[in-house]
């Protein structure tokens, strides 16, 4: 007779070992799924503000431009409506950025950098909060409508990066990653450039390159450009062109980008010295007086409207684009009003952006030039003029030469506008020696007497 207790025993036995064999496999999954989740959880963050940094890009475009229509509309009735509108909607608008929603005012880049740069929390928040977002919007609206030369996409960055703080509030590390994957989103769903968008975010916001958040950072650009294809459709911001300069007249190139870069880098220079405050008595009077200091701005941009037939006012891109494809001519006093009227914007204290305005001021540098030499084509002309005020006034030549690439998907034109914009940003350096955006958050860091993180550990 077989004994069989020691089977029996074996038999017995089994479960255990693989009762504790399963429960060694879901202690290891569990382990996985811990270490993971904050991973996850990082990419989830990014993926849902870039939608929702798409989804402001495109309320932003579409609220501008009923603004700029309303403006239309009014001034359709009788030009002179804007010597009293345009002051009073400027003296409001500063008033409203400067009380009801402070640090509103300008750009929104330099609250950006600013807001990575600084390490008091309550600081960092006070120019990215949710309140700061949503009047950045309003008085842009209000600004446009009443004529302002004034572009949406910079306050688009500070929104991008408003929104993605909200988020960051569940990841506190990962905010500085947040806030630069904002502003590159907001970029890049302005334009509809997602190229553009990246290298805006390395070379203007961050100035450095994080090879820990790059991935994620994309994912936020991805995710907001996706959103606004989904509304807007594929499009090309200036529509696209195929002008081509003869290699025979490259040294067209370097005079444009001579006096783009120039003109930049005085525009720059003039808007800083504002925002440090002019010395003696006028510095005084416009600090005791900054609201009437606006209205005075909003009335001598009335006058360049007045003086350019209504093309001066609001972001310039209808004007940009009819003179990049030959539709209409760029008379030579467009270009110096148009500057004019950018520049009382900026430093009246109301909310608006650059990078339209310059281009459109760009354009016309560029149709200027056009006038001169008819034999050579427009285009091309005006491209890179585009390139080269635009480079002048960020001196960020690799963005600008991106991004007017990107809008009109010219190929051709690739080396002449990179030779544009590295003449350009020498010229522009020649006046105006630090960048315009990172001068102005420096400024903003002094007032507010807070410690700021050198560039290398908020990238």
């Amino acid at each position: 007779m077989v004994d069989t207790r020691d089977d029996v025993r074996e038999t017995a036995g089994s479960p255990r070992p693989r009762r504790s064999r399963y429960r060694r496999s879901i202690m290891r999954l569990r382990s996985a799924s811990l270490e993971a989740y904050p991973l996850w959880r990082g990419r989830m963050l990014f993926l849902a503000g870039g939608i929702c940094v798409g989804l402001a890009a495109v309320l932003m475009a579409k609220g501008a431009d009923l603004a700029q229509d309303g403006f239309r509309r009014l001034i359709a009735i009788s030009p002179l409506i804007a010597l009293v509108l345009t002051p009073a909607g400027f003296a409001l608008a500063a008033l409203l950025a400067r009380t009801v929603f402070p640090n509103s005012q300008g750009s929104g880049i330099p609250q950006v950098i600013a807001a990575r740069h600084a390490r008091d929390a309550r600081f960092r928040f006070s120019l990215i909060s949710p309140r700061v977002a949503l009047g950045k919007v309003l008085v842009l609206f209000l600004g446009l409508f009443c004529g302002a030369s004034a572009g949406r996409e910079g306050p688009t960055v500070q929104v991008g990066a408003a929104i993605m703080a909200a988020f960051g509030r569940l990841t506190p590390d990962r905010l500085p990653g947040l806030l630069l994957a904002g502003g590159a989103a907001g970029v890049a769903a302005a334009f509809n450039t997602p190229l553009a968008g990246i290298v805006f975010g390395i070379e203007e916001l961050g100035r450095a390159y994080e090879a820990r958040s790059s991935g994620l950072i994309v994912a936020g650009i991805v995710a907001a450009g996706l959103t606004s294809l989904w509304l807007l459709g594929n499009y090309t911001y200036f529509g696209t062109t195929q002008a081509e300069l003869p290699f025979a007249a490259s040294w067209v190139v370097l005079l444009i980008a001579a006096v783009g870069g120039l003109a930049g880098g005085l525009f720059s220079r003039i808007v800083i010295l504002f925002a440090r405050g002019l010395p003696g008595r006028a510095g005084r009077l416009i600090r005791a007086r900054p609201v009437v200091f606006a209205a005075a701005c909003g009335l001598c941009v009335a006058l360049c409207g007045l003086a350019s037939g209504g093309t001066a006012y609001g972001t310039g891109y209808e004007e940009a684009r009819n003179i990049l494809h030959g539709d209409a001519a760029a008379g030579w006093a467009y270009a110096p009003l148009k500057f004019a009227a950018t520049v009382l914007s900026s430093i009246s204290g109301i909310p608006g952006g650059l990078f339209a305005p310059s281009l459109a001021v760009g354009a016309g540098l560029g149709g200027t030039v056009h006038g001169l030499l008819p034999d050579m084509p427009v285009g091309a002309l005006v491209l890179i003029g585009m390139v080269a005020y635009l480079t002048g006034v960020l001196q960020a030549p690799i963005t600008s030469f991106v991004i007017v690439t990107e809008m009109t998907q010219n190929h051709a034109m690739m080396i002449p506008l990179m030779v544009a914009a590295l003449v350009s940003d020498a010229a522009s350096k020649a006046v105006c020696r630090g960048g315009l955006y990172h001068t102005l958050a420096e400024i903003m860091l002094e007032r507010a007497d807070v410690p700021a993180q050198p560039v290398s550990q908020t990238a």
